[in-house]
């Protein structure tokens, strides 16, 4: 097994995934960036309260990945099952079985969000921020308008993440891609107007940029989610498969499905921790923070596009019973991780000092930012293999269990003890605070090599008993 392959046709299957993936990634964050640079010409106290505010929401971006990408685990088998069985049927029943109850469960999620924003939006952003600062007040405040108009936000979100996701898991890619070109533009329109008061629209700044999101929100929700239920015909999903009758299947996604999520969610509280590390440090974390994230993104969109496309090409092959190929295909995707890893460390090093130009920002603030990206230089290289193998191969092949237990146990039991040591009792340099947060990354990569030579992480997924 090798980690680099002259396999042009896999290569090929990867990149034809994983680019809309990536652009549409891309895209996402370029709308994070615009909404970033307009929200930081207000204040940078409105840059910090945009940021936290978008933490929280992001716990629910989270765990909605996770319930998109359990259901990706199955339903890119069953779409291998399809052509590769006798009864082609039990696998399609399967398929439009779990995305009923993706779809369930992402409404229920965003029904318990949307109630908790709505009623405590003050003491989510107090959460975040060290209330004896001098600026804690304002970024409370502000935080506050920020979550008061993005209540409505999680139904929209997580009704199109998930479904992307699952057009995603059947090749559907390119419409994903089209329709963030066109949420991005909408969203665009939208700051302009309403964060400045352009083109007779009220200035309603910090408050316009979270209506703007929304307002790119239902476009976005309004065009997937229609196109599932009216035209596609790969899953042949309709409004009518919604009230399912699901039992068959409830076992086997729960199975595969709630560990992906109970992983995905405590990696969000933990990420979210790790945010709440930083700020406590003070404003110019918080603010170097939000820019150093948008960067790291911003450099890692084809990771994250080769991670989604691992899961979709892992479990399709094992949909077709290739075992060995499985195995093959997961040493070169390895091989992927290191490669794009150590490019996308060069790239962040390279645009470094052009980012922090771009931002504006200065004294307290510029230093930590540049720190933050030093150390995320090295940390991506870990980052980037061990997201492919895990969030990809090994989460294809059904080994979700495994994942969640190894995911939370470095994370909660290393990184943030350690990053709580280096920032509030050593009081280290930024670098090294942001290095030891990040610990578990360099641990789980060299776990991700051990699991995959074991080949343990191949599970045997199964279509329920019948309809």
């Amino acid at each position: 097994m090798k980690l680099f392959q002259k396999d042009k046709p896999f290569y090929k299957e990867v990149f034809t995934l994983a680019i809309p993936i990536a652009l549409q990634s891309l895209i996402t964050i370029g709308v994070n960036m615009l909404d970033t640079k307009m929200v930081v010409s207000l204040s940078d106290n409105a840059l910090s309260a945009t940021s936290l505010a978008n933490s929280f929401i992001s716990i629910y971006h989270i765990l909605c990945m996770g319930l998109g990408m359990g259901a990706s685990v199955l339903i890119s088998r069953y779409w291998g099952m399809k052509k590769a069985e006798d009864e082609p049927e039990k696998a399609d029943h399967a398929l439009k079985q779990t995305m009923s109850l993706m779809l369930r469960l992402t409404v229920i999620l965003a029904a318990v969000f949307a109630l908790a924003t709505f009623l405590i939006p003050g003491k989510i952003i107090e959460m975040y921020v060290d209330v004896s600062k001098p600026e804690a007040p304002i970024i409370v405040e502000l935080g506050e308008k920020y979550l008061n108009w993005s209540v409505l936000s999680y139904f929209f979100l997580g009704t199109s993440l998930t479904t992307t996701i699952a057009l995603r898991s059947v090749g559907q890619v390119k419409l994903p891609l089209f329709v963030s070109i066109g949420a991005f533009f909408v969203n665009l329109i939208a700051n302009y107007m309403l964060i400045f008061g352009n083109w007779g629209a009220p200035r309603m700044e910090i408050e316009g940029a979270a209506l703007a999101t929304l307002i790119a929100r239902i476009f976005e929700a309004t065009v997937i989610v229609g196109y599932l239920l009216i035209k596609d015909k790969k899953i042949g999903f309709r409004l009518k498969h919604l009230f399912l009758s699901t039992r068959s299947l409830v076992k086997e996604y729960f199975r595969i499905c709630i560990p992906v999520l109970i992983s995905d969610g405590l990696l969000a509280l933990g990420n979210n921790a790790v945010t709440m590390v930083i700020g406590h440090l003070g404003g110019a974390y918080t603010a170097a923070n939000a820019i150093a994230s948008v960067t790291q993104q911003l450099t890692s969109v084809v990771i994250t596009g080769v991670s989604q496309a691992g899961a979709i090409v892992t479990g399709r092959t094992l949909g077709f019973g290739d075992r060995e190929k499985t195995m093959r295909n997961g040493w070169a995707f390895l091989g992927l991780g290191l490669a794009l890893g150590a490019f996308s460390g060069l790239l962040i090093m390279i645009i470094k000092s052009p980012i922090v130009y771009a931002y504006e920002v200065t004294g307290d603030t510029e230093a930590v930012t540049r720190q933050l990206l030093n150390a995320i230089s090295v940390i991506i290289v870990f980052q980037a293999t061990n997201s492919i193998m895990t969030k990809g191969v090994l989460r294809g092949g059904g080994d979700t269990k495994m994942l969640m237990l190894t995911d939370n146990v470095f994370l909660f039991v290393l990184s943030l003890p350690l990053g709580m040591l280096a920032g509030y009792v050593l009081e280290l340099d930024a670098f090294w605070i942001f290095i030891c947060l990040k610990m578990d990354q360099i641990v789980k990569t060299i776990w991700c090599v051990f699991r995959l030579k074991s080949e343990k992480w191949i599970k045997k997924i199964s279509t329920g008993a019948g309809k």
